[in-house]
């Protein structure tokens, strides 16, 4: 079982910067695939990337591709989401997910918006202009 918590979101001109960090808690976090999914207003979740519960294998929605970069410290319990460039398109609120992988034999990855087992309470993005 893992707790997550999200922060750093905020208000940030198109252009700018923002990393998120994702807070979780529970000694077998190194055996979890994690995600970060957005949903705007009105519309359905969406991944926007994901880490590998070994760190060796990314994701990324296609529209954020080279932009985001996901990363995990297993030995802090962190998970990280840097974005640049950010466009009014990214705004939403961000969530941590976190889904066991290690030893699943028919692992599917990257898990998709409503296959992950644990969330947390969200934080918003939002990007003017």
């Amino acid at each position: 079982q893992v707790q997550l918590g999200e922060s750093g979101g905020g208000l940030v001109r198109s252009g700018g910067s923002l990393t998120l960090s994702c807070a979780a808690s529970g000694r077998a976090f190194g055996e979890y695939a994690m995600g970060w999914i957005r949903q705007a207003p009105g519309k359905e979740r969406e991944v926007v990337a994901a880490l590998s519960w070994n760190g060796g294998t990314t994701h990324y929605l296609d529209s954020v591709k080279g932009r985001f970069t996901i990363s995990r410290d297993n030995a802090k319990n962190t998970v990280l989401l840097q974005m640049n460039s950010l466009e009014p398109e990214d705004t939403a609120v961000y969530y941590c997910a976190a889904k066991r992988q290690k030893d699943i034999l028919y692992f599917n990855f990257p898990p998709a918006e409503y296959d992950y087992d644990y969330w947390g309470q969200g934080t918003q993005v939002t990007v003017s202009s």
